[in-house]
């Protein structure tokens, strides 16, 4: 039977898709890895007796060592050896020859001792490992609790029970070196289970976690991000991204590991355009670089005028390469119009454009010319508007005049004379008093 959430004919070689199942199109799980080689006839890809597990919903991956006796497939869940101890349970995710080449990724080596496929998983081991899988929320939430008792500074991302419950791994995230000791016996005495504990990165915590990304997608992270790669602002800063640390930032809150995705095209485009070039001298004065549009290869010059607001002249590339070097000579040109690229391209922002007059901006224009050609606008819808009742507020009604208002006192005048500005005499008397 076919799966609706995926495009392939063959369906899923189990009940459902994603978490539920392994899907054979290879879209669906958590980083899951596409076998090409699944139908083509390798000689020694029998003698191979490496395969690929994946463990709690592809969270983790791991290689084991396949007995010959033991006949398995793609996507059948399996019982493995344990390092502390015990069984764990797994799905093959990978068989034959890629598994070497992901080893080879991985840096794994071939003649590495390498734990044991033990069994496939029958009904009882299945029951144990859904009831392990039901009880991890409820055993971070206490773990939560009584971490936060102790006043240590972790949080406490996510627990993986093994497939026998016999061993819980706590998966926390922390500024600096936790000592939880004491926490560990906690843990030990409340759950009865052997405990390990695993600090990860605010990167690891949200792959765990999982989530929607801005984009609408589930995070890549989450899907087929394995290695995170460090992002600086620098990245945003070449694709002339504004730096706001809320935008720019995923829900780690660390910056956004889609902004190095696109940075080496940026970086190969801005090889061509010349550097450190941000003024231009001409004989109506200089001109500064407002933006620069990479994709159309298209430099933004203005005019700082007192009067009459901000005229944009798009230069492109070579045009703004020509300028510069006739500078470089001592020579200006008489003004930037004579080398744009067209006459209706340049942008007036006092101009009110008609419908027919309509010009794309956008990726040209800054935020903070925008800002101020609307405070320009605001200032004179004020001194158009005229103020409500203005005339009826300021005048009373006329009438007959009570006595309050004819024996009203009035102010009396003083008779002290006007001091002379600028008079020596009566500044240094002033002075006088002071003192």
């Amino acid at each position: 039977m076919g799966c609706s959430n995926c495009s392939s004919t063959g369906g899923c070689s189990s009940t459902g898709c994603g978490d539920n199942g392994n899907c054979n199109s290879g879209g669906c799980n958590k980083l899951n890895t596409f076998d090409w080689l699944a139908n083509m006839e390798m000689p020694d890809m029998a003698q191979l007796d490496l395969v690929e597990l994946s463990f709690r919903d592809n969270m983790r991956k791991a290689f084991y060592r396949l007995p010959p006796y033991l006949q398995i497939h793609t996507g059948d869940l399996v019982a493995v050896e344990s390092k502390s101890g015990g069984y764990d349970i797994g799905r093959v995710s990978l068989m034959g020859e890629l598994v070497r080449l992901q080893m080879k990724k991985k840096r794994v080596k071939p003649n590495a001792i390498l734990p044991n496929v033990l069994r496939t998983a029958n009904e009882r081991d299945l029951e144990r490992l859904a009831e392990a899988r039901a009880a991890e929320q409820e055993t971070m939430v206490k773990a939560r609790l009584l971490a936060r008792e102790l006043e240590l500074d972790m949080k406490i991302g996510a627990v993986e029970y093994q497939g026998d419950r016999r061993k819980a791994t706590f998966y926390y995230t922390a500024d600096g070196r936790v000592d939880f000791r004491e926490l560990i016996r906690i843990f030990a005495r409340e759950f009865r289970v052997k405990i390990e504990m695993r600090q990860i990165g605010a990167r690891q915590e949200s792959a765990l976690i999982g989530g929607l990304g801005p984009c609408g997608r589930e995070l890549c992270c989450s899907t087929w991000l394995t290695d995170f790669k460090s992002v600086s602002t620098t990245a945003a800063r070449y694709q002339n991204l504004a730096i706001n640390q809320s935008k720019l930032s995923g829900q780690c809150g660390r910056l956004k590991c889609c902004l190095n995705f696109e940075l080496n095209t940026y970086l190969d485009a801005l090889k061509t355009f010349p550097k450190h070039i941000h003024r231009l001298e001409t004989e109506q004065g200089t001109a500064q670089l407002l933006k620069t549009d990479i994709f159309k290869r298209i430099m933004y010059f203005a005019y700082q005028k007192e009067f009459g607001g901000m005229e944009v002249f798009p230069l492109s590339v070579e045009r703004v390469q020509e300028i510069a070097a006739q500078n470089k000579k001592g020579q200006k040109p008489y003004h930037l119009s004579e080398f744009i690229i067209d006459n209706k391209t340049s942008h007036h922002f006092n101009k009110e454009a008609g419908p027919d007059d309509f010009v794309d901006g956008s990726g040209s224009l800054e935020l903070s010319e925008l800002k101020e050609d609307q405070k320009r606008n605001n200032r004179k819808r004020k001194r158009k508007r005229k103020p409500k009742n203005s005339n009826a507020s300021n005048q009373r009604p006329q009438g007959p005049k009570s006595a309050e208002n004819k024996t009203k006192p009035t102010r009396p005048k003083s008779n002290r004379k006007k001091r002379p500005r600028n008079s020596q005499n009566n500044k240094a008397k002033h002075d006088a008093n002071k003192k």
